[in-house]
């Protein structure tokens, strides 16, 4: 094949259609002009787009497009990116736009060999050499990119440094509008139905109103109450403070005072006043996500009146307005359902307006390397982000995430709301003498509820007993005693085992609910626990801290083994959450068992701290969260556990970045010491079977909707129990790291208990 400017230069073929590479080019530099303008950079992403592909014209690799060889070893990523570095001379600003071409499929590089191919070693190579550049006269005449970075043309001496340490989260937004342009208009070319799918969502105007109508209609039908009124009083301080400028927000409410729908009014009513493009709600753990999800959907989580609602067109925002986007969420549940096909393309790009989302699924994006991971990250631009149950984020990523909440709020328009019953201390000076670094600015944060301790007091609701604290028990039977004077009770201990032990020596039908259930079960489970105190049927629950943190249950008494003063709060929240009981006690005692090493065992000794301080009388205050945080904070080691300040700031000054490295050590949650098993759940109540799951896994016959359907059915344990349970035969692994329940093992998962197998020896680590 002859290579000029009589052969049309092919990006994309589908059938007998072909794209040219002219064509491809303006397309994508056209869309990620579109959403890099939002942030004043426009011309950078549009000037990555042009050059993006450049690659593919390679004569090698235009015969392989068009099928006239099988296989290309061409990389048609580092072309453009080897050009632009050549044709400015290898400026510093040269290497931003190589960083972007070269990493658009295989990842952002690393600067210096790190993970992957380093971008010096890409920009040593001339891959260009090759090419006709008569032919790509269109696509090289383009002017190289003038705008500063952030839009920013006139930057004071003050902001400099803040706008340095933001320089990675400017590129790896240049980089998502150059992926997401891509996809897109390679989609639109080679899938057009797919394409047609997207973006068809209500807009935020059009969600307040809905929100508007939901809330008052909600308010009529409310019993008049104490704890009402002061959810109403919540509900108001949310939309008045709304109308302030864009920043950081603090929602500091006691738990049951209404968190969730007035943190949405705040962020409806701010979004409309400001003009922010979409509402991000991120939560701790999938079970609260399911929940809150549903609210936002349905206007309820409660299944009976979720069906009731959609029979007779009450519902909040609707399935399709609202994208639940975690590891447990199947979009493929309900076949080729056009909604989940929706949401799946939207779980791709953020693009609805709503979006329910983890800790990790944000916070991981935000530091990852990976096209997939980037792509949606232009649209937190000129956000609202909920960060719900704020103290739950860890601490050894403390400084990397507010660093990139700060960067967020003061370089692309977006507006934090951060939302506790227990708020943290993440202002000023965060840590100790040794181990320290410099969180929000405390006047940078806006409080909507202006007397936090009296609101405190007002939502007092239950009594906090601190007797069993004072000493530890001898065993688990005296406590399985106590319990069982009470006809409803919850109790929350540290790990698996110490559920699975308290477990054992309570009565039957005692309810079981760790981690070691599938989520698929546990969501069964703790709906089956809202139903029996709903209709005040006798219920006793021994529970990991999964429960802790916005699931909304309510009992008259609850136990709670010693922990940090934030988790004591968060248990204290599913007692007496509606405040309709005279007397309601919280039992706070000492277990037979070590509190677990680590941060675990950091945040009750400092508990332990103030129980002494305090004569063992305490009152749950923000005053007292403030003085806890500080304590705990201190006793960190490391805040900066990914290396954050090595890879991004290190040598930031000569755009020296590791992306790759960074993102491959940036994991929320550590899985390097545990693995998934796939489990075999049945169940005659609930109508589920997935036996039909694990034969596919086994025979090999997977693709990602699998692993997506089965993650409802996984449990992870340690990997040395994943080995002992390999010898034995009770579980198999079809393929590398993939591990699935044996077909002739029938007890190796219960229903009511989870994963049981004797040969289970460390899993007291896992606190879940």
């Amino acid at each position: 094949m002859k290579n000029d400017k009589s052969e049309k230069i092919v990006a994309h073929i589908n059938n007998e259609q072909s794209q040219s590479l002219d064509e491809h080019s303006r397309n994508t530099a056209c869309i990620a002009k579109e959403f890099a303008s939002s942030f004043g950079n426009g011309d950078w992403a549009a000037y990555a787009g042009w050059f993006h592909d450049l690659g593919k014209a390679n004569p090698e690799w235009q015969k392989y497009i068009r099928g006239e060889i099988s296989s290309t070893s061409v990389n048609h990523s580092e072309a453009g990116a080897q050009y632009v570095y050549q044709k400015q001379n290898g400026k510093y600003s040269a290497l931003i736009v190589a960083y972007l071409i070269a990493g658009h499929h295989a990842g952002l590089p690393d600067y210096y060999n790190g993970s992957g191919n380093s971008l010096k070693t890409i920009l040593d190579k001339k891959s260009y050499s090759c090419l006709n550049f008569d032919a790509l006269q269109v696509i090289c005449s383009q002017n190289f990119p003038q705008t500063n970075p952030f839009g920013k043309n006139d930057v004071k001496c003050d902001d400099q440094k803040a706008l340095t340490e933001h320089f990675h989260l400017w590129i790896r937004m240049l980089y998502s509008c150059l992926v997401d342009a891509d996809y897109l208009d390679t989609e639109r070319f080679m899938e057009s139905e797919r394409s047609e799918l997207r973006g068809k969502f209500a807009d935020l105007q059009e969600l307040k109103n809905r929100f508007d109508r939901f809330m008052k209609n909600k308010s009529a039908n409310a019993q008049p109450s104490k704890i009402n009124r002061i959810r109403e009083s919540v509900l108001n301080a949310c939309r008045e403070k709304a109308l302030l400028p864009p920043g950081f927000f603090s929602l500091n409410v006691p738990t049951g005072g209404g968190k969730t729908l007035s943190s949405m009014a705040f962020a409806l009513e701010h979004a409309v006043c400001h003009h922010k493009k979409r509402i991000i709600m991120v939560i701790p753990y999938t079970s609260i996500i399911e929940q809150t999800a549903k609210v936002y959907k349905y206007g309820s989580d409660d299944e009976t009146e979720i069906k009731k609602r959609i029979k007779e067109g009450h519902i909040l925002f609707g399935e399709e307005n609202v994208l639940e986007h975690h590891c447990h969420f199947d979009f493929d549940k309900d076949g080729e359902s056009e909604i989940l096909l929706r949401q799946k393309l939207s779980a791709e790009n953020w693009d609805s307006p709503v979006i329910v989302t983890t800790n990790v699924q944000l916070f991981e994006s935000l530091f990852n390397a990976h096209n997939s991971a980037c792509r949606k990250l232009h649209n937190l631009v000129d956000s609202i982000i909920i960060l719900d149950e704020v103290q739950m984020l860890p601490p050894e990523y403390l400084k990397s995430i507010l660093s990139v909440l700060r960067g967020l709020v003061k370089c692309f328009g977006v507006t934090v709301l951060l939302c506790s019953a227990t708020q943290p201390s993440i202002d000023g000076k965060i840590g100790s003498d040794c181990v320290s670094f410099n969180g929000i600015p405390a006047d940078s944060i806006t409080p909507i509820i202006d007397s936090p301790e009296e609101l405190a007091q007002q939502t007092a609701r239950v009594s906090l007993n601190t007797e069993l604290a004072k000493e530890k028990l001898s065993d688990w039977q005296s406590l399985a005693d106590k319990l069982c004077e009470f006809e409803q009770v919850l109790c929350i201990v540290q790990t698996r085992k110490d559920c699975r032990d308290l477990h054992k020596l309570m009565p039957d039908g005692t309810i079981h609910l760790s981690a070691l259930m599938c989520p698929e079960e546990r969501s069964h489970i703790i709906s089956e626990i809202k139903e029996k105190l709903r209709n005040k049927e006798s219920i006793r629950v021994i529970s990991t801290q999964l429960v802790e943190c916005g699931v909304d249950i309510d009992f008259p008494v609850v136990f709670r083994a010693l922990a940090g003063l934030d988790s004591v709060a968060q248990s204290a929240g599913r007692c007496n959450r509606e405040g309709k009981l005279q007397n309601a006690t919280v039992f706070v005692f000492d277990p037979p068992t070590k509190v677990p090493p680590g941060l675990l065992r950091k945040g009750a000794d400092v508990t332990k701290d103030l129980l002494e301080k305090y004569q063992y009388e305490l009152k749950l205050t923000p005053e007292l969260y403030k003085e806890y945080f500080i304590k705990y904070f201190k006793k960190v080691n490391d805040f900066d556990k990914p290396e954050f300040d090595l890879t991004m700031q290190k040598e930031l000054g000569l755009m020296r970045f590791q992306f790759r490295t960074l993102s491959d050590q940036y994991h929320l949650i550590d899985n390097s010491y545990q693995g998934t098993v796939y489990i075999r759940y049945v169940s005659e109540l609930y109508g589920i079977d997935n036996i039909h799951l694990l034969d596919a896994l086994r025979t090999q016959n997977v693709d990602k909707k699998l692993f997506r359907r089965l993650s409802r059915f996984s449990v992870n344990i340690p990997l040395n129990e994943i080995r002992e349970l390999l010898k034995e035969g009770r579980i198999e692994e079809p393929m590398e790291g993939i591990f699935v329940q044996a077909p002739d093992d029938e007890n190796l998962y219960q229903p009511g208990l989870g994963l049981c197998a004797d040969s289970l020896k460390s899993y007291q680590t896992y606190i879940f």
